[in-house]
Formats: C-alpha cells, sequence, structure tokens
C-alpha cells in the first residue's frame, strides 16, 4: 500500500500546539510546525497530531 496523504488534507490541517500551518516534508513523511519547533510524524498516509508523538527539531 502507498503511503499517500490527502494534499487537500495537508492544506488544512494545523498544528496543534500554535495553531499555525505546517510544512510537508514528503522524504521524511512529517509535517513541520516551523513556529513550535516540532515535527509531526505521518504513518501510513496518517497524520499523527498528538504532541507526545513529535520529535522537536534542531537547530
Amino acid at each position: 500500500m502507498a503511503n499517500t496523504t490527502d494534499p487537500k488534507l495537508l492544506e488544512i490541517l494545523v498544528c496543534p500546539a500554535t495553531r499555525a500551518s505546517m510544512k510537508f516534508d514528503a522524504k521524511a513523511q512529517e509535517l513541520i510546525s516551523e513556529k513550535a519547533g516540532l515535527a509531526y510524524p505521518i504513518r501510513d498516509g496518517i497524520p499523527i497530531l498528538l504532541i507526545d508523538e513529535a520529535r522537536e527539531l534542531s537547530n
């Protein structure tokens, strides 16, 4: 099964911590919230928007 996420869905998702828009990193399969400094994983095409599941971005 392909790991594809609906592009329309990605356009409307916001960071749960800041409510800011996020960038999609297709290579890493993550949604990046630069404002929060977090990367949310996408597993099997499903964005996991739980702060506890996000990884902190390194500077």
